[in-house]
């Protein structure tokens, strides 16, 4: 069926994917009746200030200032409906619009073909998902006014960052590692609220009721929140993505207990994961931090899908949001096949706190330390992430912590990951509770809430919100020197890069010292 009135179409710069590969056991092209939802993105109405995030702004204020322009609104709504969408819902503050059409009309709008693919991902299980290839375009009048379509092709476009051991040595429960980590005493993150992303799975409450009560702590409060048709759905993947929720909820809730816990549950999709971010910073109340535990190499993105997640946590940092993100589970090469070193995104997006992981040797009950190390298990057992990135230039806050030349970058000096770090070997695991058994899991998937409910009980504290916590963290350090509030971790590699004193692209600064972090972070820089 032909567009009404077709609009004379402009290229979207960012959005070109390859053509259908090879490898695919079936393609066939998407009935034009079938129904599609896409997400635009439109342009600010205002650039973000460099220094955003050094006195949060209400969402209010923000949206009036740094939200979609009513007239841009106006103009995309109105276009999209004589075309022959229909406008699902509008977010001004997250410059946000959904819309839904048939295959038919959006491919006519958006200038592209789809087709229904069917292939093998590289955990063996075979996926179904509509797939397009080249550039988008836009019509005419939308020329710099969308920035990003994201929808057409729902291919999974993350993978969750947990990691299950072949043996275990020793492992932890979170109250455990709050204590060696020394979090902050007289803290529970009482008055926050921490927000998890999820792209699948789903949390059984008779669990995480079970699970505190072997803790000897009251269950937190849990909440779900469905974004774009996805809900909370337990049961159905024990071994991946209900790990990965069960995990991220029961490392918030044993160390931040008395924080208000939201799950955002999304499709694992470009647009799935862009408007559940986004959902999540522009949330009342605004949350003390969002935790990201999946990821995937930052090649693997289309331009516009990076840039647009970035924006939204762009968003987060200037509403006063700290973003926790895993820095991948495969060691330097973040499952790359082209022989090169590759971080983990949304880790590499310099307005995330990016967590790497490490293995740690420790007495659960007295919290004392023997070893910690890079988590490093060899080919296939898995490995922090971290290295420099090729998309995101070297933030100035990281400029003197000396971030070397990427590997095959050609010399280019990026946004070194990752930013932090905390045990993540699962053979030193976390004690979890997952579909009624108890087990032991690992993976930088359990740094980003550690570090969340870490920023919770800093919040409570100080009475304020860190937000983007990277200056006043590197602002304390010299290449090469231990930073305040950290454990330098000095041994290990995770591939192409190795452990040093100082920051490094194994475990970044290193691991917390939480007293210490809060006595930094209450300090100007000169008496820290």
């Amino acid at each position: 069926m032909p567009v009404p009135n077709d609009p004379r179409l402009v290229t979207l710069g960012g959005s070109a994917r390859a053509a259908v590969p090879a490898w695919a056991q079936q393609s066939t092209p998407v009935a034009p009746d079938t129904d599609v939802d896409v997400t635009l993105v439109l342009r600010r109405r205002s650039a973000l200030p460099a220094e955003t995030g050094a006195t949060p702004m209400s969402p209010e204020e923000f949206a009036d200032r740094h939200g979609a322009d009513p007239a841009d609104l106006d103009l995309v709504t109105a276009e999209a409906t004589r075309l022959g969408a229909q406008v699902v819902t509008v977010h001004a503050g997250a410059r946000l619009v959904r819309l839904r059409g048939t295959a038919a009309v959006l491919t006519g709008i958006f200038g592209t073909g789809l087709r229904v693919v069917t292939r093998t991902d590289p955990d063996g299980a075979e996926i179904t998902h509509r797939y397009r290839s080249g550039e988008l375009s836009v019509p005419e009048a939308w020329h710099g006014v969308v920035t990003a379509v994201l929808g057409l092709d729902d291919r999974p476009q993350a993978r969750s960052r947990i990691a299950h051991p072949s043996a275990v040595s020793v492992s932890y429960t979170p109250p455990q590692l709050g204590q060696i980590y020394r979090y902050p005493p007289n803290t529970d993150g009482a008055g926050q609220t921490i927000a998890i992303i999820e792209l699948g799975g789903g949390y059984d409450q008779r669990d995480l009721d079970t699970y505190f009560s072997r803790l000897g702590l009251p269950s937190p409060s849990v909440s779900a929140v469905g974004v774009d048709g996805a809900t909370n759905v337990p049961g159905r993947d024990p071994q991946g993505a209900d790990g990965e929720v069960m995990l991220d909820i029961e490392v918030v809730g044993g160390l931040a207990p008395a924080c208000r816990i939201v799950v955002y549950f999304a499709p694992n999709t470009d647009a799935g994961f862009l408007d559940a971010v986004a959902q999540a910073a522009h949330a009342t109340p605004t949350p003390a931090a969002i935790s990201i535990s999946w990821g995937a190499s930052e090649d693997s993105w289309t331009g516009q899908a990076r840039t647009a997640l970035d924006g939204a946590m762009a968003d987060a940092v200037a509403l006063g949001v700290t973003v926790t993100a895993a820095a991948g589970d495969d060691g330097s090469n973040d499952q790359g096949n082209d022989g090169r070193a590759h971080v983990d995104f949304p880790a590499s997006s310099p307005h995330a706190l990016a967590c790497g992981g490490t293995r740690l040797e420790a007495d659960p009950a007295t919290g004392a330390v023997s070893a910690e190390t890079v988590w490093n298990n060899g080919s296939g057992g898995g490995a922090t992430g971290g290295g420099v990135s090729r998309t995101f230039d070297l933030p100035a806050w990281q400029a003197g912590s000396g971030v070397p030349a990427g590997t095959g970058a050609g010399g280019r000096v990026g946004r070194g990951v990752p930013d932090v770090a905390a045990v993540a070997d699962p053979a030193t695991g976390y004690q979890v509770r997952v579909n009624g058994s108890d087990t032991v899991i690992g993976g930088t998937s359990a740094v980003a809430p550690l570090w969340a409910a870490l920023v919770a009980r800093l919040n409570q504290a100080t009475g304020r919100p860190l937000g983007l916590p990277q200056p006043a963290l590197y602002a304390r350090t010299a290449a090469g020197a231990v930073a305040h509030g950290f454990r330098d971790i000095t041994s290990g590699s995770n591939g192409a890069y190795r452990a040093g004193p100082g920051w490094d692209p194994c475990t970044g600064l290193g691991v917390p010292v939480g007293t210490e972090l809060l006595t930094a972070l209450t300090q100007p820089p000169s008496s820290a």
